[in-house]
């Protein structure tokens, strides 16, 4: 396996983009992804990956997105190969693209993911991420997931019985729901925990300009947020949004034909799927074993990372992978969080983007939105909201939920480059 540099990021501001079309945000998301690497010539680019998954939803567009959406850019000739992994569609693109170059087969590929869920009819919006459950299970699933509070004493306000579910918010806010319930009823979390970590994605949003949320919220505003699915408010919740992003990845040779580049090193790039663990078997988490995996590529620890993006589609999805990448015990995320850990200036800042609660979650581009704060971090260029001397950086990127656990996930960990 060849040596891997990531030499361009770029990204659209995720957020409601009513007036520009998929290949608007493509076309914003590539142009500023070349525009970060000047030397390079689109000619330069191999293969590409092109991530989405629900463009076909809602404009019928299956099969050749990638093809469709590059083309106009010259992208042409090529192998373009489409990738649909649900939430992890866009770093399981840059997983290939990092394959594609570890293998000798080519030198520079492109990876780039784009979505648009924004739609007139919001219930269709919220549809649209049913398809990360096996719909032919859809019902016996979800009360699986109920299930596992059989037996556990837990105080809940009100439940509308998964009523919501699809309608007024997506499904997957029920799936994070029955989760977070065990967690509170097994080790003591609470919803004011979940509101600090909001509360802390939200301060660190208000300094990314391409966040789709800008503004600070104390816990208490937090807190007192519309009500989803107890015990999650809005701001716990990540928003739908339309957005694009992209990553270029090429090998040590390539590398040493530009003069310009900032590279950053892929040290480790693992993409695994869920398996039919039981829901209290913490340690055979799809987080702990991936991570486990990208440690030891890597030849580093969790305690050798020094900022980390994580698929936080509520504030529990932090806590959890809080826990499951190893930056504290199980059970313990939650005060872990309030200590500040996860805050700049923490012991491992977490989310410096605004993570999906508040920089956004256009799902086929969000795990590039990742890689391009984590880039742009170990760069040393995030100005207000820079991990000083940050040298490490983890990324996971979870999609779909399987029985217990995420359908997909990829985790990637990056290096700066010293001599750059």
């Amino acid at each position: 396996m060849r040596e891997v540099y990531i030499i361009a990021v770029g990204m659209t501001r995720f957020g409601k983009h009513l007036d520009k079309t998929e290949k608007d945000l493509t076309a914003e998301a590539f142009a500023r992804t070349m525009d970060d690497a000047p030397e390079l010539k689109i000619s330069d680019i191999q293969s590409a990956f092109f991530a989405n998954t629900a463009w076909g939803f809602f404009s019928m567009q299956h099969s050749i997105k990638g093809q469709v959406a590059l083309r106009p850019l010259g992208i042409e000739g090529i192998p373009i190969t489409n990738v649909e992994n649900a939430c992890a569609c866009a770093s399981t693109a840059l997983h290939c693209a990092f394959k594609d170059v570890a293998s000798g087969m080519y030198e520079c590929s492109l990876a780039i993911g784009m979505e648009k869920l924004y739609n007139e009819d919001k219930a269709k919006s919220m549809m649209a991420f049913n398809a990360g459950i096996d719909v032919s299970n859809m019902k016996e699933h979800m009360e699986a997931l109920k299930g596992i509070m059989d037996g556990v004493k837990l105080d809940i306000p009100f439940d509308d019985g998964g009523a919501g579910a699809g309608k007024t918010r997506s499904a997957f806010m029920d799936v994070y729901a029955s989760a977070v319930r065990w967690h509170m009823a097994t080790f003591g979390t609470t919803q004011r925990q979940l509101a600090v970590i909001a509360s802390k994605n939200h301060f660190h949003s208000s300094m990314n300009p391409n966040a789709q949320f800008q503004k600070t919220m104390t816990v208490d505003e937090v807190l007192q947020g519309r009500p989803v699915i107890w015990p999650l408010t809005v701001p716990m919740c990540a928003p739908i949004g339309d957005g694009a992003a992209g990553a270029i990845v090429c090998s040590g040779d390539f590398l040493k034909k530009l003069k310009t580049a900032r590279p950053i090193k892929i040290l480790a790039s693992v993409l695994g799927s869920g398996t039919n663990r039981k829901h209290d078997q913490l340690d055979l988490d799809i987080g702990v074993r991936l991570s486990g995996q990208a440690y030891n590529l890597a030849g580093v620890g969790p305690g050798d990372i020094n900022v980390a993006e994580v698929h936080d589609a509520t504030a529990f999805g932090e806590l959890h992978q809080c826990e499951s990448l190893g930056f504290c015990k199980i059970g313990e995320g939650g005060p872990f969080a309030e200590t500040g850990a996860t805050k700049l200036g923490g012991k491992i800042p977490m989310n410096t983007s605004g993570g999906l609660e508040s920089r956004g979650h256009p799902v086929g581009a969000s795990g590039l939105g990742m890689i391009h704060e984590l880039v742009t971090q170990l760069r040393h260029e995030a100005g207000p909201r820079q991990v000083e001397g940050c040298r490490l950086a983890l990324g996971e990127n979870g999609g779909g939920n399987i029985a217990f656990e995420e359908a997909s996930m990829t985790i990637h960990i990056l290096e700066r480059m010293n001599n750059k």
